[in-house]
């Protein structure tokens, strides 16, 4: 018999007061780890709801915010990737128009609570550990 192994789910982290995001504006932008490379989130407000999800067009792997934090078309109906113009429901992130295809954008659980907005780190989607020195790329020779 195989044990399966049980991963403590780690703890939230704190992001930022529940005030600086505001219905339908500008999002709020952090950096995580994904499967252990560096990656980007955010969480914005839409509909009275926060929604967060990893800073990447489905389309083509790319940051999708036009300026640092904006997400939303003119309209603020759906978050555009500024590359390409891919749209995607802010309720699930599913691809609705654009070279997205049936895409989703990659979710990341957000909440709030006594005024303060946190995430919630996964398997595959982790904080960066800021204590910890790089990981070269490669190995560095000597002579």
């Amino acid at each position: 018999m195989n044990p399966v192994a049980t991963e403590t789910p780690l703890p939230p982290e704190p992001l930022c007061a529940s005030d600086d995001i505001a219905e339908r504006g500008r999002a709020f932008v952090w950096d995580v780890l994904e499967y252990g490379r560096p990656a980007r989130a955010f969480v914005l407000r839409f509909d009275g709801a926060l929604r967060g999800y990893l800073n990447r067009c489905v389309h083509v792997p790319t940051e999708m915010d036009w300026q640092e934090g904006e997400f939303l078309d003119m309209d603020k109906r759906w978050i555009l990737c500024s590359i390409h113009g891919a749209a995607y429901e802010p309720e699930d992130g599913r691809c609705v128009g654009g070279p997205c295809g049936r895409g989703r954008l990659t979710p990341v659980r957000v909440a709030e609570e006594a005024g303060q907005v946190y995430w919630y780190p996964s398997r595959d989607i982790r904080p960066v550990p800021f204590d910890e020195a790089p990981v070269p790329d490669r190995p560095l020779t000597g002579s």
